[in-house]
């Protein structure tokens, strides 16, 4: 029998042996982030109000009123869950501010649209043609400014801003009937027509955005637009009640 050589086997024996794992001391290793952590944006505090409602207004107009909640809020603006309850108390605070920003919105653009018209049909006309053209961009934001039972009318901010619109509609009646109009004390006949001329605008804006309006529209001559309806219907309206 051959004497077996161990010098060779051992060095076989060594080549074939697994090395040992290279130790990494817990220092040098990277930090294994939690599975469950989700990335959130951070805010300055002033800013994180502010962040909460333009996401509350994107949600209401993709998702609608139906999913405008607190959790979707804060998941829109990257922040915990916490945030918007520790903001606004409740969704009925968020929405109510939310309103009110809105209702800032709606009487700026009423306000932009009059300011350098000086005739007294076209300023006549210009108000309810911005009334609809807002509604028409922003009509999550529209639809919610009347939701009253959603509402916290009491939170000085939305008051304002409501009162601020009731005024600006006030005005624009008075201007028509060459009186001066007064928000707070009323007579039937300016109530009646202040409630006349927003019965009409309001109605045509819901008609429109609930494109029950169409069926007209295909009957008018080809090309006719909504908007062009409405000045239509405002020229009739206010045929003989401007002053001369």
């Amino acid at each position: 029998m051959a004497k077996r050589n161990t010098t060779a086997d051992t060095k076989s024996e060594t080549a074939r042996s697994p090395r040992p794992p290279k130790k990494t001391s817990p220092a040098s290793r990277p930090a294994r982030r939690p599975a469950s952590a989700k990335t959130e944006t951070p805010y300055h505090h002033g800013a994180l109000r502010e962040a909460l409602l333009q996401a509350a207004e994107r949600v209401l107009e993709r998702d609608g009123l139906a999913g405008l909640t607190l959790r979707a809020v804060a998941r829109e603006a990257g922040v915990s869950h916490a945030a918007p309850t520790h903001h606004f108390g409740d969704l009925t605070g968020l929405v109510s501010e939310l309103a009110a920003i809105g209702f800032r919105q709606f009487n700026a653009a009423m306000a932009a649209a009059c300011e350098t018209i000086t005739s007294p049909l076209e300023r006549a006309l210009a108000r309810p043609k911005a009334y609809v053209a807002y509604a028409q961009a922003h009509p999550g934001m529209y639809g919610l400014m009347f939701r009253t039972e959603r509402l916290d009318y009491s939170r000085p901010s939305l008051h304002e801003a409501a009162e601020s619109s009731f005024a600006g509609l006030a005005n624009a009646i008075g201007a028509m009937r060459q009186e001066p109009i007064s928000g707070h004390k009323l007579t039937i006949e300016q109530g009646a027509a202040i409630a006349r001329a927003w019965s009409m605008v309001h109605g045509f804006t819901m008609l429109l955005l609930d494109g029950r309006l169409e069926d007209i529209l295909q009957r008018l001559p080809e090309g006719t637009t909504a908007e062009q309806l409405l000045e239509a219907i405002l020229k009739s309206a206010v045929a003989g009640k401007l002053p001369r």
